[in-house]
C-alpha cells in the first residue's frame, strides 16, 4: 500500500512531466500506486503512439524512479 505522501510525490513528477505529453497531444493519468508500483493510463495521444512504451519506461518510470524513493517500476493499464 502506498502512502498518501508517495502518491503526492508521484502525482507532482507526473505534473512536471504532463507539459511535454500534452505538447505531443497526450496527457497522462495516475490510477494506482500499489506496493511501489506506479500504474497509468495514458490518454490522448499517448495511447495508441508507437512510441507509448518508451515514453513510459524511459522517460517517466525514469523520473519516477529518481525523484520517488520506493517506486519499483511502472506499469501502463487501459
Amino acid at each position: 500500500m502506498a502512502t498518501a505522501e508517495m502518491v503526492e510525490q508521484v502525482s507532482e513528477v507526473l505534473d512536471k512531466l504532463r507539459p511535454f505529453l500534452l505538447r505531443d497531444g497526450g496527457d497522462v493519468e495516475l490510477v494506482d500506486v500499489e506496493d511501489g508500483i506506479v500504474k497509468v493510463r495514458l490518454l490522448g495521444a499517448c495511447g495508441s503512439c508507437p512510441s507509448s512504451t518508451i515514453t513510459l519506461k524511459a522517460g517517466i518510470e525514469r523520473a519516477l524512479l529518481e525523484e520517488v524513493p520506493g517506486v519499483k517500476e511502472i506499469e501502463q493499464v487501459f
